[in-house]
């Protein structure tokens, strides 16, 4: 099954439940891969996060309501999953530019997304290295913090992560703890559907430690992006191998974390690997 038919299949998913509460996990599920990398995917290829885009429908619904309906405000943010009248406030108005006690006055203009319909077309216009590595289960250390369901809330958590690990010396610390393929610093994103979302700052090592936490990778085949720049050239470069290598590769994701190696972690000067679990797509 092609990837566009999976991801419109989650699109109706997401139609057929906008006033019920969206799982996102069954979202990566329609799709084959996790809640986690469903919406890592959907972000890139859409050019909106999974949570703006549900916000953006429902919205779209709740004007048509209050403009055609004699429904009581409230009633209706119940309706789309509000149930904090501010919240609902704050979402209509964030997506309209009115209260949504204005939405009926005479003349009154509200917005109207579509639903969004996915068409793949690979545009190759740049080559893009890559190596497929299988690899055992391998053990990291580090410093981890809880990352929320909704990757839109995550954003603002892992660079002041790397900022404080650059400050307090815990760069330095785990830099001397490796001592095992991959080298470098890790970036990686352990958030399976089985776990609770963790970030790691951390290592490949061996080594006994009381100072940090240890996480188990477990045993995958990856594909390997290598890459060079700023810190903003790996997102480009992620989002390069979801929009244009992954549907035409023959490989899916696998429930496995994605890891960023960083062989020099100079934030303007950077070199780096993207690691993807994959696994053989489905027919």
């Amino acid at each position: 099954m092609e990837w566009s038919t999976r991801l419109n299949r989650s699109m109706n998913y997401i139609e057929e439940h906008l006033t019920d509460e969206i799982d996102i996990e069954q979202l990566g599920r329609i799709a084959c891969c996790s809640g986690y990398h469903f919406q890592r995917m959907f972000t890139y290829m859409a050019g909106v996060t999974l949570s703006e885009y549900i916000r953006r429908r429902k919205m779209s619904f709740a004007a048509v309501d209050l403009q055609t309906t004699d429904a009581k405000i409230i009633d209706i943010a119940e309706k789309y999953g509000y149930h904090s009248p501010t919240a609902f406030n704050r979402a209509f108005q964030g997506i309209h530019g009115i209260a949504p006690s204005c939405a009926r006055d005479a003349g009154v203009s509200v917005k109207s997304f579509p639903p969004i319909t996915f068409k793949i077309t690979v545009k190759g216009v740049e080559e893009m290295k890559y190596r497929i590595e299988k690899k055992d289960a391998f053990r990291i250390i580090g410093v981890s913090a809880p990352l929320y369901k909704e990757i839109e809330s995550n954003f603002t958590i892992v660079p002041k992560m790397w900022q404080d690990a650059a400050m307090n010396g815990t760069i330095q610390k785990l830099s001397e703890m490796m001592d095992s393929e991959p080298y470098g610093l890790l970036g990686v994103s352990a958030c399976g559907d089985e776990e609770d979302w963790k970030y790691f700052i951390a290592v490949s090592s061996q080594k006994d430690t009381k100072d940090f936490e240890e996480y188990i990778i477990p045993a995958s085949t990856w594909a390997v992006f290598p890459g060079e720049g700023t810190n903003q050239s790996i997102q480009e470069l992620e989002q390069r191998i979801v929009t244009e290598w992954l549907p035409s590769s023959g490989y899916e994701y696998a429930n496995a974390p994605d890891i960023e190696v960083y062989l020099n972690p100079d934030p303007q000067n950077a070199k780096y690997e993207v690691w993807i679990p994959v696994t053989k797509g489905q027919a």
